[in-house]
Parts: C-alpha cells; sequence; structure tokens
C-alpha cells in the first residue's frame, strides 16, 4: 500500500528508520510510566498485576 504513495528512495529510507522509531517509542513508553503514577499502569500488564493489590 505504501509503494502506490511513495517512490523506492522512501520506500528504503522508511525500511531503515523503521528499528530507530521503534527503539525511541519503547524508550517513550518507558519513560511515561517513570513519570506517571506507575503503579496505575502496569496493573494492566498481566503478571505483574497481582503484585500490588490494595492492603486492607
Amino acid at each position: 500500500m505504501i509503494s502506490k504513495f511513495l517512490g523506492p528512495r522512501y520506500q528504503q529510507l522508511i525500511k531503515n528508520w523503521i528499528p530507530v522509531l521503534a527503539t525511541w517509542g519503547a524508550v517513550g513508553g518507558v519513560g511515561l510510566v517513570w513519570a506517571t503514577d506507575w503503579k496505575l499502569i502496569l496493573n494492566y500488564v498481566p503478571y505483574i498485576r497481582g503484585k500490588f493489590k490494595p492492603e486492607a
């Protein structure tokens, strides 16, 4: 689908940038979890969900 809009030069540029964008996206995601209420976000991760049960 992208090939209909972009030429071969831009297709190659996009393929080269995919790992870089994925890396920065992961860094941004970790930064978001660090900067916000991390317990709230980690409650959606299945393995970690049970570790933060409220103490009654």
